[in-house]
């Protein structure tokens, strides 16, 4: 047993190093980035991160192949799944002002392995998303010059047909993304007025779509002799929402650019609502003009908006789409350069990623080195790869971090509050201090008595009727609850996703385990209400805490269900990859891993409260564990 010991500690060392936290430095606006943006831009970078080629693309896919003119409810119960996301993101960005976005919730939240494996995701998510965008870009330019440049191309170069290559190198794509990079190195302020000149054209246009759209409208599209409103039912419509979710994940690059705004605490929450309700509106309507211009099962799923107006006879307004969708488009390319690097940024800052990437150019104030390699690799990608397979990769990182954001939201809520600033173990604001007052003496034990409610804790009401809950230690049943809530939710919705078609459960087993499943979920929910939460003024807070991010957290898992099992064998892989980078280079280079003491080495401050009303201090120093067995029963403290 002796020799287990020594063991037995080094494990908890390595567990504890594993799940260490990011202090939450919430007063501090001190950065190495330019706060330069206002509430316009960051409401324009959202707005330009959510609508592009969606919906030019997404659209017509889904009316015609899912969900008929019913796609614009598609598109309304997508809205309101993403604003369930997208306030957990709003709570955090407001709460924590720095980059980073949902590697840092993670980060401050629930452990450095996940945040680490979060921010891994959320790279690969921007690389992909924006070389496909690139390709998008590039073939609607092709297009309006009748693919001229696709058969030069393929004339001087050949067809490739080799797996995960695309069929010829599309030199466009790479080069706009190459130029996109050169704009957003410049600095933030140039990057929001590129951003604002596209976004106001992209505008603009769709305003124009509308209400041309409007005007050229026929009911009779929606009628029965046409397939009627909702063709392929309540399934279609719901298949609908989980393609039209993915139009929405833009959001997030207001929550990365936290740390460059200039008044976080209240922009943050306002551009992202501003943001996701203008994104929301342009979608349910653009949809509902295009079904309405011409019959949905007659739409070119690839350019529906151009094609509706070809086909009303009216070409020039096709133009005037194709350029507006290359204008969205390039939103969304600024959005992907300017949101990656400072991802990265975060990491290398934190000392989880190569430290390189967290040298900010003195003039321009930004992720210079980040901006140009990660461009370069975004550009490769666009130039050389098959992207339609890879597309899919991108659902499940991001539904992954929502997961994440979301019980980072409950952890966080039911957190004791932290204090303007973190005194360390012998802090003289509390061991040194000379109390010249009885006041000081009674302020300083009325502090002390009220951690008794402090956030994590049982409701004082509630103790009557749940006292074995009262009995634990501060926070113990909020874990328990949420990592049961978490497991309850997978079941709940594995057995929607999987309870015919993979488990081919008989009818009553089907309802048996998703009766189960659903009120241990609502008992975990109820366990979490029923203890204090933190209760804030001075920032946002989203409503309806647990409910609203447990909802969030069912929804993601249910999307992430209906995935194929290739884009998960996918994911494995570059989680696997990921791991070996930060056990290889981020455990070791850690910041939070060289500011740790030598184990043994501490203090801990007890005070102890009498009934009399005085305060006596008591200082212990902690021995360092002897590497002998343990002799008594009170060894393993």
């Amino acid at each position: 047993m002796a020799r287990g010991l020594p063991s037995a500690a080094s494990l908890a060392r390595f567990c504890q190093k594993l799940n260490r936290l990011k202090p939450l430095e919430e007063s501090s606006m001190e950065t190495s980035l330019r706060r330069c943006l206002s509430t316009l831009d960051l409401t324009l970078l959202g707005v330009g991160g959510m609508v592009g080629s969606g919906l030019y693309v997404l659209t017509g896919t889904v009316a015609k192949d899912m969900a008929g003119p019913a796609v614009l409810l598609s598109f309304g119960l997508a809205a309101v799944a993403s604003l369930l996301a997208a306030l957990c993101y709003a709570e955090f960005g407001a709460r924590v002002p720095r980059t980073g976005s949902a590697y840092l919730f993670t980060y401050v939240s629930m452990g450095e392995v996940w945040a680490f494996l979060i921010g891994w995701n959320v790279l690969l998510e921007y690389l992909i998303g924006g070389a496909a965008v690139a390709r998008a870009w590039s073939g609607y330019l092709d297009a309006i010059f009748s693919h001229r440049i696709r058969n030069l191309t393929e004339s001087q170069v050949g067809v490739w047909h080799v797996p995960f290559l695309a069929q010829y190198p599309d030199f466009l794509a790479a080069g706009i993304l190459l130029v996109a990079s050169a704009f957003v190195s410049c600095g933030a302020r140039v990057s929001s007025w590129l951003n604002h000149t596209f976004s106001a054209i992209s505008l603009i246009v769709i305003l124009f779509i509308i209400i041309l759209g409007f005007i050229l409208a026929h009911p009779q599209n929606w009628s029965a002799k046409e397939g009627g409103f909702a063709p392929f039912g309540f399934s279609g419509i719901m298949a609908g929402t989980a393609t039209c979710f993915y139009a929405f994940v833009g959001f997030d690059v207001i929550a990365a650019s936290s740390e460059e705004a200039q008044n976080p605490r209240r922009a943050v929450p306002i551009a992202i609502a501003i943001s996701l309700g203008l994104a929301a509106g342009a979608y349910i309507l653009v949809s509902t003009v295009l079904t309405l211009m011409v019959p949905w099962h007659s739409l070119d799923p690839d350019s529906a908006l151009a094609d509706a107006f070809y086909r009303r006879g009216y070409n020039w307004a096709g133009f005037i789409v194709a350029a507006g969708s290359i204008c969205a488009m390039n939103t969304v390319l600024l959005s992907n350069l300017f949101s990656l690097p400072r991802i990265v940024y975060a990491m290398a800052a934190d000392g989880l990623f190569f430290q390189v990437f967290a040298h900010v150019h003195p003039r321009t104030q930004v992720p210079v080195m980040g901006i140009l390699v990660f461009g370069v690799l975004m550009a490769l990608l666009a130039l050389l790869l098959d992207l339609e397979a890879l597309v899919q990769f991108l659902s499940i990182g991001t539904l992954l971090a929502y997961t994440f954001v979301a019980a980072s939201i409950i952890v966080l809520r039911f957190q004791k509050s932290s204090p303007p600033s973190s005194p360390g173990p012998a802090s003289p604001d509390l061991t040194d201090k000379k109390y010249d007052s009885f006041s000081d003496h009674i302020q300083l034990v009325g502090a002390v008595q009220a951690s008794v409610s402090e956030p994590g804790q049982l409701r004082p009401a509630l103790k009557p009727y749940l006292g074995f809950l009262g009995g634990l230690s501060p926070g113990t049943a909020v874990t328990w609850a949420l990592g049961i809530l978490v497991a309850s939710a997978i079941m709940v919705d594995c057995v929607l996703a999987f309870g015919d078609s993979v488990l081919y459960l008989s009818r009553w087993g089907y309802i048996l385990l998703l009766l189960i499943s659903g009120v241990v979920f609502l008992l975990s929910l109820l366990v979490l209400g029923a203890h204090q939460q933190q209760h804030r003024q001075d920032t946002f807070q989203i409503p309806l805490v647990p409910l609203t991010p447990a909802l969030s957290i069912l929804l993601n898992i249910c999307l992430m269900l209906k995935l194929s099992y290739l884009t998960w064998m996918r994911f494995a892989i570059w989680l696997l990859i990921g791991l070996a980078v930060y056990f290889g280079y981020g455990i070791r280079h850690s910041k939070q891993n060289q500011q740790e003491p030598p184990p043994g080495l501490t203090t801990t401050t007890r005070y102890v409260v009498f009934p009399s009303g005085s305060l006596e201090e008591t200082v212990q120093p902690v021995q360092p564990v002897s590497q002998e067995p343990a002799q008594g029963p009170n060894s393993m403290e």
